[in-house]
């Protein structure tokens, strides 16, 4: 059987690298994006089987562009894309985050995963079997906001409605769409958390975390799925996190 053909974005490192060598686990040939080569070609090495590495900035349209032309002309074909690749910027009152910090979350955090599933969803549609996956990582932040960090809570926000539009436009296409809210993995990203998170009442507590491994297992079971099946939302969180309760 013909390995199926996986898109990672932002897979240099953290959520990304570990989904990226997971999915390679379970037999998934690889296409890893993300803006700095060598890491990617660290995963690529440690995947093996076939992985490629792009160099790619998905805020970009052009450079989104040439990924996916890449993987049509290696592959000719696409099953899953994972849309991982985000950024934020540093806390700060709502009133002054600058006009930069905004449009830098929101081009990566939203318009990236726009342009990647437009591109993906344009490839799944017309391919022979057509169809795939598309996984969205949202964020606690997607239902929850952290204060003061009102550009990337827009972002994650928007996602949910871009899994939900993407989902229902994919229907008739065999194009299923699903969602993972993520709440404090122990990446380097969640390193501060150790040392105190500014919470709701506005006071700094340090967080639990969770191994990164139980998120690329919970998205391997979500591509795992027959495309007649679909998780649309899925939270995958530190068990003690002041996330229900958060404010």
């Amino acid at each position: 059987m013909t390995a199926k053909i996986a898109v990672v974005t932002g897979a240099g490192s953290g959520i990304g690298r570990a989904v990226a060598l997971a999915l390679a686990k379970v037999g998934y040939t690889l296409v890893v994006a993300g803006r700095k080569l060598p890491p990617l070609e660290d995963v690529v090495r440690e995947a093996g089987a076939g992985a490629i590495a792009v160099t790619t900035d998905v805020a970009d349209r052009d450079s989104v562009d040439a990924l996916f032309a890449r993987v049509a002309r290696e592959f000719g074909r696409l099953d899953l894309l994972f849309n991982n690749a985000g950024a934020g910027s540093p806390p700060a009152p709502l009133e002054d985050v600058t006009f930069e910090q905004w449009k830098s979350v929101i081009d990566t955090n939203l318009t990236g995963a726009f342009l990647c599933t437009q591109a993906a969803f344009r490839l799944m549609k017309s391919q022979q079997p057509r169809g795939g996956r598309i996984i969205n990582n949202g964020s606690i932040s997607a239902t929850t906001p952290r204060p003061r960090m009102v550009a990337y809570t827009a972002s994650k926000h928007a996602i949910s409605g871009l899994t939900k539009a993407t989902s229902l436009e994919g229907r008739e296409h065999d194009i299923a769409c699903g969602q993972i809210d993520i709440g404090n993995t122990a990446t380097a990203l969640a390193t501060p958390m150790a040392h105190g998170t500014l919470q709701a009442d506005m006071s700094l507590k340090p967080e639990p975390t969770f191994d990164v491994k139980y998120v690329a297992d919970a998205v391997v079971y979500m591509a795992s799925l027959p495309l007649e099946a679909n998780v649309l939302f899925m939270t995958v969180m530190a068990t003690k996190m002041p996330f229900v309760g958060r404010g």
